[in-house]
């Protein structure tokens, strides 16, 4: 895997995009080391922050120079209190807010995605500010740098 993601990354001076699982695994074995920004997806769940606590110094150990926080399925102020003061705690820049979503059930029952769904669904205005931000925040740097 970290061999076919270098050969796309090194191809291209595109962004490239990829979600990985939610695991430290592609940290241990290197497969994202190639890449130079990283978004981390929070929930304001236990285990969901530990392993963001667990990934985020892998890595920044492994050289990935940006290191962006989403906070995913918020329900409830104290829910995004939480994550908030996660990623200060961390200095993990958090880039996004995303409240729990109905329309993203509804979507996936229907075998959607959520924007062909609903395009007025508060999840496709966040994603869209994190698109932006990240066209403008980083892909203008990593583009002049030659990296992806």
């Amino acid at each position: 895997m970290r061999s076919v993601i270098g050969e796309i990354i090194s191809s291209s001076h595109d962004v490239t995009l990829i979600d990985m699982e939610a695991s430290i695994e592609h940290m241990s074995r290197g497969t994202i080391k190639f890449v130079d920004v990283l978004l981390v997806v929070l929930e304001p769940y236990y285990r969901s922050l530990e392993t963001a606590g667990r990934i985020v110094p892998l890595a920044r150990g492994l050289g990935i120079p940006r290191n962006y926080g989403i906070a995913n399925k918020l329900r409830s102020p104290q829910d995004e209190e939480a994550v908030k003061a996660y990623c200060r705690n961390h200095d993990l820049e958090l880039i996004a807010t995303i409240p729990f979503d109905e329309n993203v059930v509804e979507a996936d029952r229907t075998g959607r995605a959520v924007i062909d769904y609903d395009v007025t669904s508060p999840i496709v205005e966040e994603l869209s500010r994190v698109a932006d931000f990240l066209q403008s925040e980083v892909s203008g740097n990593i583009q002049g740098a030659g990296g992806h």
